[in-house]
C-alpha cells in the first residue's frame, strides 16, 4: 500500500502493532457509543486490526493508520473498505483530536488516492443518523447524502461522491 502525506498527517498502511495505539480510540466509551457498541478490549482490538490487515492483503488497500507528522503519534484510522454498497470511505479519530480538521484532511487524501491511483469511480460513507460531526466531514470531502439505511437494527445516512 501507498503512504499518503498531507501538511499535518502521514497515512501509512496499518500494521499489527497499531492495535495498541488504536485502543485509545476504540476503547473509548463515548467514541464507541456512536457505533452503538461497547468499547474494545485488547483482544477485540487485535481482531479488528487483523481483519483490516486481511482486507489489505486481499484487495491491496484498506484502512491507513493516521499519524501526526510532527510527533509520529497514531491518532486514528482512515481508508477504504469494500462492502456490499461499494468502496466505503471511513475515518475514526481520537476524541482529543476532534475539531481540528484532521478527519477532513485525511479523508480528502484517501478520496484523491481512491479516484486517482486506485481508479475507483464512487465512494460511499455510512454515518450513524445524528452523527453531525461525521456528516460535516463527509460534506467537506464532497459527499452528499443520498439515502437512509437500516442495518443490524441501526439507522444510517448514506453519503456518496463520484469521481469527477
Amino acid at each position: 500500500m501507498t503512504i499518503l502525506e498531507t501538511p499535518r498527517l502521514r497515512l501509512r498502511p496499518m500494521v499489527a502493532a497499531d492495535a495498541t495505539p488504536l485502543l485509545a480510540l476504540f476503547g473509548d466509551r463515548r467514541f464507541m457509543k456512536s457505533f452503538n457498541a461497547t468499547p474494545f478490549d485488547r483482544t477485540a482490538m487485535h481482531r479488528w486490526v487483523a481483519r483490516n490487515l486481511t482486507h489489505q492483503e486481499v484487495y491491496g488497500f484498506g484502512l491507513f493508520a493516521i499519524e501526526e507528522r510532527q510527533s509520529g503519534t497514531v491518532i486514528g484510522d482512515c481508508g477504504l473498505e469494500l462492502m456490499d454498497l461499494g468502496a466505503e470511505l471511513g475515518y475514526d479519530l481520537r476524541r482529543d483530536r476532534w475539531g481540528r480538521g484532521f478527519a477532513t484532511e485525511a479523508a480528502c487524501a484517501v478520496r484523491d488516492h481512491a479516484f486517482g491511483e486506485l481508479g475507483i469511480d464512487r465512494l460511499v460513507s455510512l454515518i450513524r443518523v445524528g452523527n453531525q460531526p461525521s456528516s460535516r466531514v463527509a460534506e467537506k470531502v464532497g459527499m452528499r447524502r443520498v439515502a437512509d439505511l437500516d442495518r443490524d437494527n441501526l439507522r444510517y445516512w448514506i453519503y456518496e461522491v463520484t469521481r469527477p
